[in-house]
């Protein structure tokens, strides 16, 4: 792990059964408080973007936003929200998807992501692979392609990488264990 990342996990905070038995669950609230950490994390990301080619960042809800919404800004890129059934105001698609606990669904625009837009997911954490691989499954349900995709903290042992096929995984702090 860079130095970086190591600065970026002392930050991070692990919760032991949450939200069930069995789970530990990576709070990131610490490091959202601390606003040099916070920065420091969007710069590890633009960092990482800077090297691809691509028009918008897609992120989900929620805590993808945190991060996913200041990168846009700063790569003067396009943000496009992904969210949980019923909060999107126009025509949606939505996809279902497997979570380490439990299942859950997202939906984005019709018209967020037009034919051969260029993409990257962006988000939080990148466990199972569910959440990420959700979403980059809209975009490619509205036309569009995923480059790449990016996360705050990856949990190596669960091995998410997998369920994004050949897309490359960056994550500024990866965890050998949570």
């Amino acid at each position: 792990m860079t130095d970086l990342g190591q600065e970026l996990r002392g930050h991070l905070r692990e919760i032991p059964d949450f939200p069930k038995p069995g789970i530990t669950f990576i709070d990131i609230t610490p490091l959202l408080r601390d606003p040099r950490s916070l920065g420091r994390a969007v710069d590890a990301l633009a960092d990482w973007a800077g090297a691809l080619s691509f028009d918008v960042i897609v992120s989900p809800e929620a805590r993808g936003f945190i991060l996913g919404a200041p990168l846009a800004v700063r790569m003067g890129k396009g943000f496009i929200p992904v969210r949980k059934p019923g909060k999107l105001p126009s025509e949606v698609e939505r996809g279902r998807y497997h979570l380490e606990y439990g299942e859950a669904e997202l939906e984005i625009h019709k018209d967020a992501v037009q034919r051969g837009v260029r993409a990257i997911i962006v988000d939080d954490l990148l466990a199972t692979g569910g959440t990420a691989r959700a979403a980059s499954d809209l975009v490619e349900a509205l036309g569009g392609t995923v480059v790449a995709a990016g996360f705050l903290v990856g949990l190596t042992p669960l091995r998410g990488r997998l369920r994004l096929g050949n897309v490359p995984v960056f994550a500024a702090v990866p965890m050998e264990t949570a």
